[in-house]
C-alpha cells in the first residue's frame, strides 16, 4: 500500500478497532485506554500513517494553530519573546505559524492569516487597525498585541508599565545629579515610545526638572546614530545624560558617543535604555535599563489567547505589568554619604 493513500480506517481495520478510536489516539487528552492506544499506534507505525492535522482541523473547527506577526526583529528583545512564546504554546498543545510584515501593511498580511483557520493572532512590535480587530473579534479570533496598545481597538493587550518604569528612571537621574537629560525617542506612532516619553517626562516634572533635549532614533540603530550626533555636534551644549527609548537604539548611542566623541560612559554621559535584553548586561555595554517582565508578560498573553479560545468569546484584555530598574555602569550613581 502507498504510504500517501494511507487513512484512518486502513489503521483502524489493522488494529482492530473502530475509526473513531483511532481518531482519539492522535487527540491529546482524549479517552483511550492504554492498552488500545498502544495498538493503534502499531498498526499506524506498521502502515506508515500519519495523521492530516489540517484536514482535521476542517472537520472539527479547531486548527491548534496561533499566528504570530512580527514587523522587525532588529531589536533583541523580539527573538527572545518570539523564542519563549512558541516554546509555551507548544506547551499548551498549539502550533505557531510566524508570519513577516512590513510597516503599513500589517492588514493585508493578517486577512491572507485568517484563511489559515488560525485560532489566535499575536502581534509583537506590529499592529493592525480597529476595523479588522473588529473583524477578528467577530469571527471569534482573539487578537493580542504584545508590547503595544491601542486604546481605540478592540484587541487584547500586553505590555510592562512603560510610564512608571520610565518614571522611575528620570527619578534615578534626577537624584544622581544629572541635570542637562536628553531623550531620544523610537518612532512617534508607537505607544511604547510615546509611555515611555510621557513618563520620563513626567519624573523629571516630579523632580522639578524638564528634559534638555529631544531627538528621535526611530527604533533603528542607524537614526539612534543620527539622533546622538544632533544632541552631541555642538561641544558648548551637550546633555550629561541621555534616556533612550530601547535598549537596541541606546547600544548605538553609546558606540557613537565613544567612538565619534570620545567621550566616557558614565564619567562625561550617562545612558540608559529600556526592555533589558541579553547583551545589557555584556561588559562592553554594561547598560542601565527598565527591565520588561517577558516571562510574566509571554504568560499573561498565552493565558488571554486559551482562555477566549476555549470559551469561545472574545473581550478586550489589557495586562499591565510592572517593570523595574536594572542598574549598571552606564548611569553615574553618586556615592553614599
Amino acid at each position: 500500500m502507498a504510504k500517501g493513500g494511507v487513512t484512518s480506517e486502513d489503521v483502524a481495520r489493522l488494529a482492530k478497532v473502530s475509526q473513531s478510536a483511532v481518531s482519539r489516539a492522535f487527540t491529546p487528552g482524549a479517552s483511550v485506554s492504554g492498552p488500545t492506544r498502544a495498538r493503534i499506534f502499531a498498526a499506524a507505525q506498521a502502515l506508515g500513517y500519519r495523521p492530516n492535522r489540517l484536514a482535521r482541523a476542517m472537520i472539527s473547527g479547531h486548527s491548534r494553530l496561533i499566528a504570530l506577526l512580527v514587523a522587525y526583529l532588529d531589536n533583541q528583545f523580539y527573538p527572545v519573546v518570539l523564542e519563549k512564546l512558541s516554546r509555551r504554546l507548544q506547551e499548551a498543545g498549539y502550533h505557531v505559524l510566524l508570519f513577516m510584515t512590513d510597516p503599513g501593511d500589517q492588514d493585508r498580511v493578517v486577512r491572507e492569516i485568517l484563511e489559515y483557520q488560525v485560532e489566535g493572532i499575536v502581534l509583537a512590535s506590529a499592529t493592525l487597525s480597529s476595523s479588522l480587530a473588529s473583524e477578528c473579534a467577530k469571527t471569534g479570533i482573539p487578537v493580542v498585541l504584545f508590547n503595544r496598545t491601542v486604546p481605540s481597538s478592540p484587541a487584547s493587550s500586553v505590555t510592562s508599565d512603560n510610564v512608571e518604569g520610565a518614571r522611575m528612571l528620570a527619578h534615578l537621574m534626577a537624584e544622581n545629579g544629572h541635570r542637562r537629560v536628553a531623550f531620544i525617542a523610537g518612532h512617534e506612532d508607537a505607544s511604547t515610545s510615546r509611555d515611555r516619553e510621557a513618563g520620563f517626562f513626567k519624573g523629571l516634572g516630579e523632580c522639578g526638572m524638564a528634559v534638555w533635549a529631544r531627538a528621535v532614533g526611530g527604533f533603528t540603530f542607524a537614526g539612534a546614530a543620527a539622533a546622538t550626533h544632533a544632541l552631541f555636534a555642538d561641544p558648548s551644549n551637550r546633555p550629561d545624560a541621555v534616556f533612550v527609548a530601547n535598549d537596541h537604539m541606546a547600544f548605538s548611542v553609546m558606540d557613537v558617543l565613544r567612538a565619534v566623541y570620545g567621550l566616557r560612559i558614565p564619567e562625561d554621559v550617562s545612558v540608559a535604555g529600556y526592555d533589558d535584553v541579553p547583551e545589557a548586561a555584556w561588559a562592553g555595554y554594561s547598560l542601565t535599563t527598565v527591565e520588561q517582565p517577558s516571562d510574566a508578560m509571554i504568560d499573561a498573553t498565552v493565558a488571554i489567547l486559551i482562555e477566549q479560545i476555549e470559551d469561545r468569546v472574545v473581550t478586550r484584555q489589557a495586562a499591565v505589568l510592572p517593570a523595574r530598574i536594572v542598574v549598571r555602569s552606564s548611569v553615574r550613581i553618586r556615592a553614599l554619604p
